[in-house]
């Protein structure tokens, strides 16, 4: 571990213009690149105090041995530069890409002679211009087969292409009217390059206008009696509205925008793109970055917008941005991106009307997202088995933690304090047994919460049995045996109060952690500093998908005594219902909400209710929810 100040730059030999810096190791390699709009005020926040510094920061500048930085113009030169280098030098403390999957692309390879269209997964290249993403390889084959009906672009491979050039004839898309066959010379260069853009302009965006001239031409030709000129252009129409077909409309307008949805949660950022187009759905694109860097969420959302239009040729951005959080410099983007496009590109975030609808859906397609690719790292045996050995390693365990219990409490100023015990067995939940407390300790704080959950918990535990031995026939469950590892949501305090009450259980030897959620940090007992795991770590992901499952059920049963008692105290107020009534209708009904919008009739379905008594309960909740 290195010592910042070993390597500081001399005071005043940082300049104050923008620009980028990069740190390096010791080897000289880069392991992070940022941009800055003053260089000086930048680099300077990375040798302040050690402690006031953000974890993951931290541990980059103590694996840091020296800082260069280059001088630009701008503010959006910065942000060229800086994608280029993360591009070049692939630093391990900038955020990474985890799910970023290969979508289907229709490219058309405009820098040919005679340019091809396919649709791809491979890498842009430069000299092709580049439609979708689409969700699936299907949708836009068959649009393109649609298509190719009206514009006549080849579809074939090069070598295809200049076989029939050799040999005169060209391939059998050329016989059937899918090709104008510019192989053997049907067609000029100029007329097959109009047939090029026309196919281009109407993947872009001007599909309507495309439709409707096609449409007055088909009713001309069909008033001057010209009936097979205008049957052939029907055959186009219809075609192209067979295309047009398959994209969603969402607005009324030409709007031409992609929205950009995120969710997050503390170690990842689920990123959703709808690419609408003439107020069309023209593609779809969804991918997952890990966060690395001591970013906000408007700034990590700049690096995804970073990556997706970082190629000018063939990710050129339309006419707005509109991004479901602000973004920390949405000016400079908003630049760089009017440099990319050529013309002005606004970047904003949708308030009201069809756009925020399309946002929220995008925002839910995020989460969605977010949610399936956790459960695909939880499921992956590979995976599990990496993070238990990482909680081995780094938390010096005898042997990985199979079996993980963790304790999290919910209260709300002191009231209904409750907490929930959560068990994991090899990466997985095991909710058969989880457990639910209700905190006996009057006026129990956090601490002296985690204490009684503890103490209940390892009241009466066994030792378990050694290997090739059979548990004693105590006719106890499993749940009997400790853990392997226990984990508190909490810091320092939470996990001194959790190890005390371990050691008066008589179980002191039990691995005990902290999980602190603002920074993911874990606490040990008796140390005075946390210990930072890699955010990239399989081993930070487990712990923390515990404490969130933990946190998960402390609030729904914090919520749950919370509404029970609210309507067990007005019931009791209510003359002539006695508890045995009380359940009767809470058993009946389910919940306070439904109680609560029942009528008088639907109350006296409840056996021993009757007229006078529901009014009278039908009055007492009324007034209690008023």
């Amino acid at each position: 571990m290195t010592d910042p100040a070993a390597y500081r730059p001399a005071s005043g030999t940082v300049p104050t213009d923008p620009g980028v810096y990069r740190f390096r190791d010791e080897h000289g390699r880069v392991i992070y690149v940022g941009k800055a709009r003053n260089l000086r005020s930048r680099l300077n926040s990375y040798f302040a105090d050690p402690g006031g510094l953000h974890p993951r920061t931290r541990s980059m500048v103590t694996s840091a041995e020296s800082v260069d930085w280059v001088v630009v113009g701008t503010e959006v030169e910065a942000l060229s530069l800086e994608y280029a280098w993360i591009k070049e030098f692939d630093p391990r403390f900038n955020v990474k890409y985890r799910d970023d999957k290969s979508y289907p692309y229709l490219a058309v390879t405009v820098g040919e002679e005679f340019p091809r269209a396919a649709v791809v997964r491979e890498a842009k290249r430069r000299g092709s211009r580049y439609f979708g993403p689409y969700a699936h390889a299907w949708a836009i084959r068959d649009t393109l087969d649609q298509l190719v009906r009206v514009f006549p672009v080849r579809t074939c491979r090069d070598g295809v292409f200049r076989r029939a050039a050799q040999v005169g004839r060209p391939c059998l898309l050329g016989y059937i009217d899918k090709c104008s066959a510019p192989c053997v010379g049907r067609v000029s260069p100029e007329e097959y390059r109009t047939y090029v853009e026309d196919l281009c302009a109407f993947l872009g965006g001007n599909a309507e206008g495309f439709i409707r001239s096609v449409e007055r031409s088909m009713l001309d030709a069909a008033e001057r009696q010209d009936y097979e000129e205008a049957a052939r252009l029907r055959d186009r129409w219809q075609a192209l509205s067979r295309a047009l077909e398959r994209n969603t409309v969402v607005f009324d307008d030409a709007t031409d925008a992609d929205v950009i949805g995120v969710h997050e949660d503390a170690l990842q950022m689920a990123v959703q793109v709808f690419h609408v187009r003439g107020g069309r759905i023209v593609g779809e694109r969804g991918f997952v970055l890990e966060k690395a860097e001591d970013l906000t969420t408007g700034g990590y959302l700049e690096r995804a917008i970073q990556r997706m239009y970082a190629e000018a040729d063939t990710a050129t951005p339309p006419r707005e941005v509109l991004v479901s959080v602000p973004l920390d410099s949405a000016d400079t983007v908003a630049a760089w991106l009017t440099g990319l496009r050529g013309s002005r590109v606004a970047v904003r975030t949708p308030q009201r009307g069809d756009k925020r609808a399309l946002m929220a859906t995008a925002v839910s397609n995020a989460e969605n997202l977010l949610r399936l690719h956790t459960a695909r790292r939880s499921g992956d045996l590979t995976t599990r088995s990496q993070a238990l050995q990482e909680l081995q390693d780094w938390l010096a365990l005898p042997e990985p933690p199979l079996r993980i219990e963790c304790i999290d409490v919910s209260t709300l100023m002191g009231q209904d304090t409750v907490a929930s015990l959560v068990v994991f067995e090899d990466g997985l939940p095991r909710k058969s047994d989880y457990r639910s407390y209700v905190i006996k300790t009057p006026r129990a704080d956090d601490l002296a919460a985690v204490a009684e959950v503890v103490s209940r918990r390892f009241a009466r535990v066994e030792e378990r049995p050694a290997d090739g031995e059979e548990p004693a026939a105590t006719g106890r469950p499993r749940f009997a045996y400790p853990p392997s590892l226990l984990v508190i949501d909490g810091g320092a305090p939470q996990v001194r109060a959790a190890q005390d009450a371990l050691m008066a259980a008589g179980v002191g030897d039990l691995p005990v952690v902290g999980l602190a959620k603002r920074l993911e940090e874990v606490w040990m007992p008796g140390e005075d500093d946390p210990l930072i795991l890699p955010r990239t770590s399989e081993a930070l992901y487990l712990l923390q998908r515990i404490r969130d499952e933990a946190h998960r059920r402390a609030i729904s049963h914090h919520r749950t005594r919370r509404a029970t008692r609210s309507t067990a105290s007005i019931l009791d107020e209510v003359p002539g219902l006695g508890p045995v009534r009380a359940k009767a209708l809470r058993r009946h009904f389910g919940s306070v909400r439904a109680m609560k919008a029942a009528s008088v009739e639907q109350l006296q379905e409840v056996p021993g209710v009757g007229p006078r008594l529901a009014k009278a309960v039908h009055d007492a909740l009324r007034n209690g929810s008023s």
